[in-house]
């Protein structure tokens, strides 16, 4: 974020620091100006197994290493499953951090910890504090943009961010994403809502009326018109309908990322970065995830997990690693930080139940939030890197443990927020600490 746009965006008043406070920091710091950075989230909502992806244990014993074996990459000594090829052959664009722990084991907490910091007190889908992405949207918005800050795509249920137990909290639902559901693959079509390709919806005025049919209804009337004007401006603003419309890509670029919803909607998410988007989640999940709840929370009850993660490894070895690659080869590797991650990781020990939709026994792993892998890739970072490391059996890391104030701080890092310093306030006005802790993972830190 450059530093002039960064102070004209008026964070003293939000609670934060004076401006000269922020300008000694600066001095301090001798920050040179970046250009305006962006991110894409990729969530894998329920749980991706380390052990059985990014950080194999073949020397533990069947009951933990599981069926798949480990490949060799291009990057000697970083091993990966067989599941991923793809990810295999580049390997030196990304790195992989194997050594991050925290203590929230439900679906509920888990997501509340890991984007914002904050330790959870209840165990329910409701954000208690701002995720990371809804405040970087707090500090970075701006009246008048023809296209939106903030961009979540999702085909599970209607969450419009990674998941629904995040979200803006107490800076309120106008910093929340707008929301893109459904398939990409259907023409003209974003979230239920007709591209207007022709101009003739801007001519009728038929938006109110798909609003009004559509999950936002429930909004209150300040909302609404805020969500209407965005969704105005992608259905009928050249630019926005630019970025937004997947048809004017190639046919073959298309095919390269997969005619699948994961795959499109990672196709969308580079064309938003491209267009000035600073934010996009993209939750890999829905009926391509399979499992039985079209996620990746792999329990024995719910499905035999290797059967699970093998129908969806080709899809999203295929879709991440093509993102990764389009990113570097459009030049964008050192403003995009492409970030693959879930809530945890999963049960080193295999465990075996009776499944509630087979009726047979089969294997699985639960929820396991003391280890999990993250995927980094771009943001001005050295790829090829495997950061820490998780004992034999993958059960807590043994070199280099991280938590997740070092995830988000490493994300604020690379956005250009100062997570040390910025406060938001609260509904009482009171302000309150964008992390309360935390530094960022060197390796991680933009060389640039």
């Amino acid at each position: 974020m450059q530093r002039r746009r960064f102070l004209k965006f008026g964070l003293a008043g939000a609670g934060g620091l004076s401006l000269p406070a922020l300008l000694q920091l600066r001095a301090a710091a001798h920050e040179k100006p970046r250009e305006r950075t962006a991110i894409i989230l990729m969530y894998c909502h329920g749980g991706i197994s380390h052990i059985d992806t990014w950080d194999p244990k073949p020397e533990a014993p069947t009951e933990i290493r599981g069926p798949f074996q480990p490949i060799e990459t291009r990057v000697p000594g970083m091993q990966i499953t067989e599941l991923l090829p793809r990810h295999a052959a580049i390997a030196d664009k990304f790195s992989l951090l194997r050594s991050l722990s925290h203590e929230a084991s439900c679906h509920a907490n888990g997501p509340k910890r890991l984007f914002s910091g904050h330790f959870t007190l209840n165990q329910d889908f409701k954000p208690e504090h701002p995720d990371c992405l809804a405040i970087a949207n707090y500090l970075r918005w701006q009246r008048g943009r023809s296209i939106p800050n903030y961009v979540g795509m999702t085909t599970y249920g209607l969450e419009p961010g990674p998941v629904s137990a995040i979200g803006p909290a107490y800076l309120g639902e106008k910093y929340s994403p707008l929301a893109i559901f459904g398939d990409p693959n259907k023409q003209n079509t974003l979230g239920g809502l007709v591209v207007d390709t022709n101009g003739q919806l801007a001519r009728r005025g038929e938006l109110r009326g798909q609003l009004d049919r559509s999950p936002l209804r429930d909004a209150g009337p300040e909302l609404l018109n805020e969500f209407h004007q965005q969704a105005f401006d992608i259905l009928c603003r050249p630019d926005a309908q630019r970025a937004f419309n997947l048809e004017l890509e190639p046919a073959a670029v298309r095919d390269r990322y997969g005619r699948t919803s994961w795959g499109q909607h990672c196709l969308l998410a580079r064309r938003l970065v491209e267009s000035g988007v600073d934010l996009v989640t993209v939750t890999l999940c829905g009926a391509e995830a399979g499992g039985a709840g079209n996620n990746w929370d792999d329990h024995a009850v719910n499905c035999d997990i290797f059967a699970a993660l093998k129908k969806r490894s080709e899809n999203f070895d295929r879709c991440v690693t093509t993102l990764i690659s389009d990113i570097f080869e459009r030049g964008l590797n050192e403003r995009v930080m492409v970030v693959v991650t879930s809530e945890f990781g999963r049960t080193p020990r295999i465990n075996r139940q009776v499944g509630s939709q087979t009726k047979i026994e089969q294997p699985g792993r639960d929820h396991w939030p003391q280890a999990m892998s993250i995927l980094f890739a771009g943001g001005g970072t050295r790829g090829g890197q495997v950061i820490g490391a998780t004992n034999r059996f993958g059960e807590h890391p043994i070199d280099r443990k991280f938590g997740p104030w070092n995830f988000i701080a490493t994300i604020y890092q690379h956005l250009g927020i100062d997570a040390k310093n910025l406060t938001v306030p609260d509904l009482s006005g009171r302000p309150m600490p964008i992390l309360p802790e935390g530094e960022p993972i060197p390796e991680l830190v933009s060389l640039s």
